[in-house]
């Protein structure tokens, strides 16, 4: 498969790594002021990868319109800008694939509704989504992760195209619940990061299982199946996001806690924002969404914020 990567970051890096491994023709695209993709260009690699000769760079995104798949792994809250780029192309009969989670601020669009509304019904946008580190995969430790699509031919060409050895993907079946679902367990690994930043690791168990149930009452009130908060999407990916060391989000909310600044993208510190309109507009108590928001944006002391969380009044588990 002819493959467009967009994006030369750290995931997006990866997966052209990734791809080109399991033997597709594979071009990684990045912006000519791209500190990242001037890397690329000079030394064929970064902090994590070396990619093979194999791999084609360019900083032309005319490459789209000779690839099969477009591949897109940016910041999600530049995506709008970026499809109005493409849109420029007249893309038509592509896989458009999502490699990012998040929830545009502005608008509470999912991220494949940002893409579907910028392109002819001729192109068909999927998501890959789930568990799973650079750190990990190129040290060969395998995970499992799912793909997602309306359209249910793209979906199954996708998941035999893409798995190998190090990936096992799974058929999603709900693309509001796995869009929903892994866009907040970013603001989850915010809260699980803010409780290590005060030596409350301990919580987590707490944290996880309530941080689910108020996602899944959220995906429900969308429209989307509420089982899909316990799968790859969010609960799958806990433990790469609210335990490991290589977790933005959870490094940014310990470091927040602690008054000190992380360099590298948390995508939970924007999606929270899009979380507190969600709850608003479906009428679904966030709490753990909220005093994340809180604290990160009213100035609220996260030390009492989080102890208010853990003592709130009694009620049913379920």
């Amino acid at each position: 498969m002819k493959i467009a990567v967009i994006g030369c970051g750290r995931w997006g890096s990866f997966i052209t790594w990734y791809l080109d491994h399991i033997g597709h023709d594979v071009t990684l695209y990045g912006r000519k002021n791209s500190a990242h993709m001037q890397q690329f260009l000079k030394e064929r690699k970064n902090n994590l990868l070396t990619l093979p000769e194999s791999v084609h760079l360019t900083t032309d995104l005319t490459v789209v319109q000779d690839a099969e798949t477009i591949i897109i792994s940016i910041n999600s809250q530049g995506l709008q800008k970026l499809m109005e780029e493409l849109e420029q192309k007249k893309l038509h009969d592509k896989k458009i694939v999502l490699c990012m989670k998040g929830i545009e601020i502005s608008t509470g669009r999912r991220l494949s509704q940002i893409a579907e509304d910028n392109l002819d019904a001729s192109n068909h946008v999927a998501v890959w989504l789930g568990p799973g580190h650079v750190q990990e995969f190129t040290k060969d430790i395998p995970n499992c992760m799912v793909i997602d699509s309306r359209h249910e031919e793209t979906k199954a060409e996708l998941i035999e195209a893409f798995s190998g050895p190090l990936i096992r993907f799974y058929y999603g079946q709900d693309l509001v619940g796995n869009e929903i679902g892994a866009a907040a367990k970013n603001v989850i690994g915010i809260a699980a990061g803010m409780l290590d930043g005060f030596h409350l690791s301990t919580l987590k168990g707490a944290l996880m299982s309530r941080g689910t149930r108020e996602v899944a009452r959220l995906i429900k009130a969308m429209g989307g199946n509420e089982l899909s908060a316990y799968g790859l999407c969010h609960l799958g990916d806990y433990e790469a996001t609210v335990f490991s060391e290589f977790s933005h989000n959870r490094r940014f909310g310990e470091l927040f806690v602690q008054g000190k600044h992380s360099d590298d993208l948390a995508e939970g510190y924007y999606t929270v924002k899009a979380m507190m309109d969600l709850e608003k507009k479906y009428g679904v108590e966030l709490p753990i969404c909220r005093v994340v928001y809180e604290v990160l944006y009213e100035e609220r002391d996260p030390s009492e914020a989080l102890e208010a969380l853990f003592t709130r009044s009694l009620k049913n588990e379920f």
